[in-house]
């Protein structure tokens, strides 16, 4: 097959114009939540900021792609959503038709991408086959028509606890996909969780591995003082930010700090002299009822805003004294790397990532954690009143975090994006994943 044309755009149709030299292809794994995509975003706006020859198409069925503020040179296809419903079950989130009929649909939309786009090099996220191997079509295409396209997996740091992704992984194929990759890209640290180890991966997919360590959040300079300034917060005040993500499941989490924050506005504590404010952000995929009722809980408190999305999370994390969330990948990244305050209450289930993420990072003492099972109002009351009178603690030793991880990851693509050979599948590695 021969790789459409680079540049220009043909006799005779205008002036020849100068393109990227290089493409990427991005697919991101979006059923649950907003961390997959927003994590993809990053390291796509990292790749274009720091190699100016590249181009990158995302395929996403992420319903909020648009509202997250795309950088030049990025464009995306829109695939239907779906949403998961327990572990590795999902539904259409949107139409009302058969669940295979979605998932043939986004099959073959990806892989008529990847043939017309003819990458170099392609990112998956996540899931080495996609939501229910709808990305083997397009691996078995490249192999077959494009053997010179590099093909990167990113993985964060913690998938699942160890005995659910084994099952998964080797009942739905992903495991015997693992040799379509060149690299296994890993956003965090082998001291932290060893992946490779934990998983029981081969000894080949292991030598693959790279643990770039985790994404540092980074806000521009002068962020807090705009934000801040932009949502009336005085000299003086402090201000919690409340996040649940997504929201999907975060209806408890708003629910208890409302509370929470009803409790501290109705103390005449000493402590609490100092004035504060909070930011409630519910996620877009909360339960519209649910959103609204917290919504009028919200209203009838002083100083307490809430609203439903931002497309700048960063910025608010960068504004906010105290960070009360959900234990997501981004969202610790993000506090880790603005060095905030944060009591952290991790999903526990269908999945176990966060409780996991929890478990291991908690014990570094960069955030409280509370389990979900333990959230009560009043005692979220007494932790948020300790960390508003104590604002002169002694700060967490934040180095133990390796934050370098998108520039570990960009130096992984440039190397990929720089090395001509055709890479080429065996037979037996391509009929491995395709039984």
């Amino acid at each position: 097959m021969t790789d459409p044309p680079r540049e220009g755009i043909g006799p005779g149709k205008g002036p020849r114009l100068k393109m990227p030299s290089k493409r990427v292809l991005v697919y991101s794994h979006d059923t649950y939540g907003l961390g997959n995509i927003r994590r993809m975003l990053a390291i796509s706006e990292h790749l274009l900021r720091t190699q100016p020859e590249l181009s990158i198409l995302l395929v996403s069925g992420s319903p909020v792609i648009d509202r997250l503020g795309l950088p030049d040179r990025l464009d995306y296809i829109k695939l239907p959503c779906l949403t998961r419903v327990e572990r590795g079950q999902y539904r259409p989130r949107r139409l009302e038709v058969e669940t295979e009929t979605i998932l043939a649909l986004r099959a073959e939309l990806i892989r008529v991408t990847a043939r017309h786009f003819a990458p170099d090099l392609l990112l998956v996220d996540k899931k080495p086959l996609g939501i229910r191997r709808e990305l083997e079509p397009t691996l078995l295409d490249l192999s077959a028509r494009q053997p010179r396209t590099r093909r990167v997996l990113v993985l964060r740091d913690i998938l699942d606890r160890p005995e659910a992704i084994i099952d998964n992984w080797e009942r739905n194929g992903h495991a015997a996909a693992l040799p379509l990759y060149d690299r296994i890209l890993v956003l965090g640290q082998r001291e932290i969780f060893d992946l490779g180890s934990r998983y029981r991966l081969t000894a080949a997919a292991r030598e693959r591995i790279v643990y770039c360590g985790y994404l540092r959040k980074e806000a521009p300079a002068g962020t807090r003082e705009a934000v801040r300034r932009s949502r009336g917060i005085r000299e003086g005040e402090q201000l919690l930010l409340v996040t649940p993500g997504g929201g999907e499941d975060g209806e408890r989490l708003v629910e208890a700090a409302l509370l929470a924050f009803r409790q501290l506005l109705a103390r005449q504590d000493p402590h609490l002299s100092r004035p504060w404010r909070a930011i409630v952000v519910s996620g877009p995929e909360m339960r519209r009822e649910a959103r609204e009722r917290l919504r009028r809980m919200a209203d009838d408190l002083p100083g307490i805003d809430f609203e439903t999305f931002s497309g700048e999370m960063i910025g608010l994390v960068a504004a906010a004294d105290i960070v009360v969330s959900m234990g997501g990948y981004n969202t610790i990244c993000e506090i880790v790397s603005q060095r905030k305050r944060a009591i952290v209450v991790p999903r526990v289930e269908p999945t176990e990532e966060q409780s996991l993420r929890a478990e291991c990072l908690g014990p570094l003492g960069l955030f409280d954690v509370v389990h979900p099972d333990q959230l009560d109002p009043t005692d979220l009351a007494r932790r948020l009143a300790q960390l508003l009178s104590n604002r002169e603690a002694v700060s967490p030793d934040w180095g133990q975090l390796d934050l370098n991880g998108l520039p570990a990851l960009a130096r992984e693509v440039e190397a990929l994006l720089g090395d001509g050979e055709e890479r080429g599948v065996s037979e037996r590695e391509a009929g491995s994943v395709a039984r």
